[in-house]
């Protein structure tokens, strides 16, 4: 596994970009708390050209909403997944990618498969054993608490590509 070989990142999102918590309000909305260090890392990888893309199971609007506030493609973010690997394939097919050429975060049991496909499966400090034991990195980070931010940092920075400009940032956001 090179991080140098990475041109893409797809991530789930409960227990990936977020703790895993849900609140849910009388009303039947479901809550969230996302990590802004995580949401800085997507768009530094979405400046640097690196298509992202989000794969759950969630199915908030929300949710939506928050990745691509982040810088994600609203047709690259897939709610409501049952089976990842449809999801994945999709993504890689749009933007001619090779599976191995894509970093996927995972935290759960239906992370596995995709974690295995691609060419990096990252999870966060908190995932369960089965994924840890599938993840080619394990985050120093828990979910929602950074290990977007550390991983894809890390790659970002293999690549020569972790540099800040803001010129461009005040255009793309």
């Amino acid at each position: 596994m090179s991080l140098e070989g990475i041109k893409a990142f797809a991530f789930d999102i409960d227990g990936v970009a977020t703790d895993g918590s849900i609140l849910c309000t009388t009303e039947g909305d479901l809550l969230r708390v996302y990590d802004a260090k995580d949401g800085f890392a997507i768009r530094m990888a979405v400046m640097n050209g690196f298509p992202v893309a989000v794969i759950t199971g969630g199915s908030s609007e929300s949710i939506r909403k928050r990745m691509i506030f982040s810088g994600v493609l609203p047709e690259n973010v897939y709610l409501h997944c049952r089976n990842k690997m449809d999801e994945f394939s999709q993504f890689c097919e749009k933007y001619g990618l090779n599976p191995k050429e894509v970093m996927y975060f995972g935290d759960d049991v239906p992370d596995i498969e995709v974690m295995q496909a691609s060419g990096c499966g990252v999870c966060p400090a908190d995932a369960v054993e089965d994924v840890k034991a599938a993840a080619d990195i394990v985050s120093t980070k828990p979910g929602g608490k950074g290990c977007l931010r550390e991983v894809i940092e890390k790659t970002l920075r293999a690549q020569g590509k972790w540099v800040f400009d803001v010129g461009q940032y005040k255009q793309k956001f």
